[in-house]
């Protein structure tokens, strides 16, 4: 879900963004112009067109409202995505790279084997879904402006490489959306050629035209040369632009990532609490719409920090020696506490996603390390102020922050239970929530109290699951079986 946070443009951002409109938009209108002037220089139609007065002003004029309207899609959509004038960038840049290969492989191949999925497929993965439809309407109606003077070698009428762009467009988002496997899109990949395969058909209507086995075909692989065009440049777009997308998320939970790999090694009991919590929030982020896959990679990284010290923390003691019983409590809340630094500054090391550092910083919040504040109380008569043993937060941004807390609260503090009944577990799940309400965890995130009603339906089930109470085997003396054997 997009972060609906009215954020307050800078002079700064304001300058970048008409910047990067003012260079993109010369860019198209030359790339337009040229591709129009190479499409009609065989039969000089390019002279008749724009000899007409004022018919260069008609073509920039018309990109430059193809432009706006973009732009103000992103403004209302996403003020923050737009913001920051890379973002804006990258979306100029897929359509102009996507427009490029588009001409060339109808100039030089056929107009039926045009990748007219690639722009709305790449920002569908880098964007979302209401994004890369704008964006296929927005590239199609380039691609028209390109197609004015139809290129000769393979000609079909402009408005056909429109209708068959748009549709093509929405069946891609439609399909595409919830695929994470690169091998299952090229598979799905035949069902985008249909619009193209559609018009090749109603050719026959005419009678059967020069070359219709070559466009047939053409139009059948269109589909999985868009995907195979897009699975190419999607990483490349990803690490220029520094987006996240499924298949990094995929990447990063693999058990062979080499931070997990560590962890696995020198952090057993840290991993194993990570996956619990994994599978609570992915639960979570499904029941309130918001990104299953981020909350679980987010999940798997957020108790990272650990690796620093893990023999200092209570999952990774086996023997039962805990080195926090001969130092003191400031000391141990400073040492505790550094997780979630040392996280967030072990995940910007190995480059993984900054948002995924974000929730590591933040699933703690400002909330307090009671148990080491309870033990000073006991060294002191007087007052012991809390701040010192508070974590240094900042409270959760946003709501996946959110849910990484109350899961990590949530599944700690169920471990602890000797009846782990659906009650109990209940009980306690709500009081977590509760506790952060009442020291306000959740006021700078968007998160709404039936969402959190959600949550914890979400985490009492998952916890209850995972802690289920079994039969009590009989002992049974196995000696008495074998004599009879014998």
């Amino acid at each position: 879900m997009e972060s609906q946070k009215v954020i307050k443009w800078t002079g700064k951002d304001v300058v970048a963004n008409v910047f990067v409109c003012l260079i993109n938009a010369l860019l198209l209108c030359g790339i337009v112009a040229m591709f129009v002037y190479l499409n009609g220089i065989s039969d000089e139609s390019f002279r008749t067109v724009f000899n007409a007065p004022g018919a260069i002003i008609r073509y920039c004029f018309l990109i430059v409202l193809i432009i706006t309207v973009m732009w103000l899609f992103f403004f209302l959509e996403d003020r923050e995505f737009l913001r920051n004038a890379s973002n804006l960038e990258m979306i100029f840049l897929i359509l102009e790279i996507s427009i490029v290969i588009c001409y060339f492989t109808g100039m030089h191949l056929n107009l039926y084997l045009r990748t007219l999925c690639l722009a709305p497929l790449l920002v569908l993965f880098l964007k979302n879904k209401r994004s890369s439809i704008i964006t296929g309407f927005i590239f199609s109606a380039l691609m028209l402006l390109v197609d004015t003077l139809p290129n000769t070698k393979t000609y079909i009428p402009s408005y056909w490489v429109f209708i068959i762009s748009v549709s093509t467009c929405v069946i891609g988002v439609a399909l595409m959306s919830s695929l994470y496997s690169r091998l299952k899109m090229l598979l799905t990949s035949f069902v985008l050629s249909a619009p193209a395969i559609a018009f090749v058909l109603l050719e026959l209507i005419e009678g059967l035209p020069n070359e219709f086995v070559q466009r047939l075909v053409c139009a059948t692989l269109s589909g999985p040369a868009s995907v195979a065009v897009f699975i190419i440049l999607l990483s490349l777009l990803e690490s220029m632009f520094k987006k996240t997308t499924c298949f990094k998320l995929a990447e990063l939970t693999d058990h062979k990532a080499s931070l997990i790999k560590r962890m696995i090694r020198e952090a057993p009991g840290t991993f194993n609490h990570a996956i619990v919590v994994s599978n609570i929030a992915e639960a979570c982020a499904t029941a309130i719409g918001e990104d299953a896959l981020f909350a679980r990679t987010c999940a798997y990284y957020h108790d990272i920090g650990k690796l620093r010290r893990p023999e200092l923390f209570a999952e990774n003691q086996p023997d039962g020696i805990n080195p926090h019983d001969d130092l003191t409590p400031e000391l141990s809340t400073n040492i505790i506490k550094a997780h979630t630094q040392d996280g967030y500054q072990l995940l910007l090391k190995h480059r993984l996603p900054k948002e995924i550092a974000t929730v590591c910083l933040e699933h703690h919040g400002t909330v307090p390390i009671f148990f080491f504040y309870a033990k000073a109380k006991k060294f002191t008569d007087g007052d012991v102020d809390i701040d010192p043993y508070c974590y240094q937060g900042p409270k959760p941004q946003s709501k996946i922050s959110a849910i990484i807390m109350i899961a990590d609260g949530c599944e700690a503090a169920t471990r602890t239970l000797k009846d782990r009944s659906r009650e109990n577990v209940k009980k306690v799940v709500r009081k977590i929530v509760n506790d952060r309400m009442e020291l306000g965890q959740f006021d700078e995130c968007e998160i709404t109290l039936k969402e959190l009603n959600i949550i914890i339906n979400a985490v009492v089930n998952n916890l209850t699951g995972i802690y289920h109470s079994r039969v009590e085997y009989p002992k049974i003396s196995l000696d008495g079986l074998k004599e009879k054997d014998n």
